[in-house]
């Protein structure tokens, strides 16, 4: 199969090397000439994969026309520079070409999903899909076992696809609620950063644990108002993702909060992050959706009043602790 491979950060690198392994011919576009020249001459991607020996039939370009003709391609850009790249590529691409979103985030301005970006381009595009679950790009490059979820809307289609870019290490489930596993992958970046500022602050194991389940509980309440399938949330997208995200420190959302419950400025933290921690925007845009929805998410409130406020997070922590006590589950199970 001809694929190719949009954005060339650490994941979109490791996806690339992956589908090349499995036997495709594959093009990685790249937005800097440097970083395609260190992997067509070097096999490396220095700056965001160091280390890892590309094949040497994975190719890389800055040239959009890499992108045309090809029957396959994977978006792995920020999810905020999405909408733009798709402007700017837009000649290039086939209006039925499948297309799978390998990003995890929200978009601030119109509220919608990476998926939801694509159909406004490819409105006629049935063959749209999303690839999400617990997967360090790092991992992945290492050819560790890793198992992800292919979410999209037409079962054959999506079981097609399953089995073409599955590997032995790299295992893909597949899945019909794209919303779900679409949300899953956006909003559990919001709760890896708070467990990274719970453990900067030295809370504890137990702390980590309640903010992970509570943090699992309220992002369901979001997903399930905006139309996800709440079993969605208890599978690799959702709760696979969500425990190495908030437990992983390969993890950058979990690495900012660490940073921050340390006292750092954020400020200072987004100075050193060379890659895009999309936890901090996504908190952002939940923070509109929630209100417009009014669903109650309060460690997704707070991480937000951290991040935007500036407020203390052992103020925010003392908050939180400080709110009335209720049923854990709205329903009280029997």
């Amino acid at each position: 199969m001809k694929i190719a491979v949009v954005g060339a950060g650490s994941w979109g690198t490791a996806l690339a090397k992956v589908l090349s392994e499995k036997g495709h011919e594959v093009f990685l576009l790249a937005r800097r000439s440097e970083v395609a020249e260190a992997i067509n001459h070097r096999r490396e991607n220095p700056q965001y994969l160091p280390g890892i020996i590309l094949p040497a039939e994975l190719q890389a370009s800055v040239e959009p026309e890499v992108l045309r003709d090809r029957e396959l391609i994977l978006w792995v850009v920020p999810c905020q520079s999405l909408r733009g790249v798709l402007k700017s590529l837009r000649d290039y691409l086939g209006s039925d070409t499948p297309m799978i979103s390998a990003i995890k985030g929200i978009e601030i301005e119109s509220g919608k999903t990476p998926f939801e970006v694509l159909q406004e381009f490819f409105p006629e595009n049935r063959a749209l899909m999303v690839l999400s679950g617990p997967s360090f790009a790092l991992e992945v490059a290492n050819r560790l076992p890793t198992a992800v979820v292919l979410a999209g809307e037409d079962e054959k289609l999506v079981h097609s696809f399953q089995e073409a870019l599955s590997l032995p290490y790299f295992r893909i489930y597949r899945s019909l609620d794209v919303r779900g596993v679409e949300l899953c992958g956006a909003l559990k970046n919001i709760i890896a950063i708070a467990a990274g500022i719970s453990d900067g602050l030295g809370l504890g194991l137990n702390a980590r644990a309640a903010l992970i389940t509570r943090g699992l509980s309220e992002i369901i309440r979001l997903g399930v108002k905006l139309g996800a399938k709440s079993i969605t949330f208890s599978g690799l997208a959702g709760l696979g993702d969500l425990v190495l995200t908030c437990t992983g420190n390969l993890s950058r959302n979990y690495t900012v909060g660490f940073r921050l419950g340390k006292g750092e400025k954020l400020s200072e933290i987004l100075q050193d992050l060379h890659q895009v921690a999309e936890g901090l925007k996504t908190a952002l845009a939940v923070k509109k959706l929630s209100e417009k929805h009014q669903v109650e998410m309060p460690i997704s409130e707070a991480v937000y009043r951290i991040l935007y406020e500036e407020e203390s997070p052992a103020e925010v922590l003392r908050k939180l602790l400080s709110r009335p006590l209720k049923a854990e589950f709205e329903v009280l199970p029997l």
